[in-house]
């Protein structure tokens, strides 16, 4: 999926999808999509025959991080119910989160995160200001998963 090239994709053409367990599928018209990242954790490890006087790093578990969606406020409800779904405590409130980067042109995807078993776990509304007129109301929606696959 992805495709090697001498010079580097913008990160201004993207497609967020949101699966839903429960079934359909959100597509956000998102302004940003942040904290795409994973983490190791290693344990400092040694036996008393190494040869060097130093621990071994011993790699354990890994994660994935919060990603953070930003849009426009929207006549639509959809993130919102999802959060609430997860607030009333419904566990098969998760989904699959597909965040792909198209080619300049849009004709196709260059790479591809995908968010396993996704719930959202803040909410933020708009700042609300009476003196920008040409400022937009956005909402933001932190997400944690399970995992994370980058193609």
């Amino acid at each position: 999926m992805a495709t090697l090239r001498e010079d580097p994709y913008g990160p201004f053409n993207f497609k967020v999808t949101i699966n839903p367990a429960s079934g359909g599928e959100f597509r956000g018209g998102f302004s940003d999509v942040s904290g795409l990242s994973t983490e190791i954790t290693h344990a400092d490890y040694r036996e008393g025959t190494d040869a060097f006087n130093r621990p071994r790093k011993v790699p354990l578990m890994y994660k994935a991080g919060d990603v953070t969606l930003k849009r426009g406020m929207i006549a639509s409800l959809d993130l919102w119910n999802w959060v609430n779904q997860v607030r009333r405590g419904n566990m098969e409130a998760r989904a699959t989160v597909v965040i792909e980067l198209m080619s300049e042109d849009r004709a196709s995807t260059v790479a591809q995160w995908k968010l396993i078993n996704a719930r959202p776990s803040k909410w933020t509304g708009p700042t609300l200001a009476a003196k920008g007129a040409s400022d937009v109301a956005m909402e933001e929606l932190t997400l944690v998963c399970e995992d994370l696959e980058f193609e």
